[in-house]
């Protein structure tokens, strides 16, 4: 049975616990460890995530399977009609199990409630990264790339995509 909580500040630690399992996992074949490293303190650090989850623009959700967390949602409007999904991620242990669809679902009605008009949902996927055929299968098309530099000489290699809501 899975379950989904809005996250509070008090829910950082456990939100950089999460990306310390999923988010090198699920870059480890595309990243190199440094550039994995130096991305986990720019997004997952601590006083990074409780500054996000404190502004009203983002939305940090944790999604449970039987009262055990396994994976995490962010959501950020960034103008009237466009929400970003910035972070979808499962655990490891718990992909296959239709938790991504059940959060890919939750942002949807999430930002519904937020902006009841039709919208633009978009993303950045990596060009490598595998979920870029889930997120196909959810609706989303692609809108075009972008290489975004992040510092220390790294870059993004990203599909923007996006749909309408």
């Amino acid at each position: 049975m899975l379950s989904i909580k809005p996250a509070s500040i008090s829910d950082a630690t456990l939100i950089n616990k999460l990306a310390w399992i999923a988010f090198p996992h699920t870059y480890r074949d595309m990243l190199s460890t440094e550039q994995i490293e130096f991305m986990m303190e720019w997004m997952y650090s601590i006083p990074n995530l409780e500054k996000q989850i404190a502004d009203k623009n983002h939305s940090f959700y944790i999604v449970y399977k039987e009262n055990e967390p396994c994976g995490y949602l962010h959501i950020e409007k960034e103008d009237t009609n466009v929400f970003k999904l910035q972070k979808i991620y499962v655990l490891p242990n718990f992909q296959g199990q239709n938790i991504g669809k059940f959060l890919f679902q939750t942002a949807i009605k999430e930002i519904k409630l937020i902006n009841p008009t039709p919208c633009l949902m978009k993303l950045h996927v990596n060009r490598d990264n595998k979920a870029l055929l889930f997120y196909e299968r959810m609706g989303m098309s692609k809108l075009g790339t972008g290489d975004f530099e992040i510092g220390n000489g790294y870059y993004m290699n990203d599909y923007i995509m996006g749909i309408e809501i």
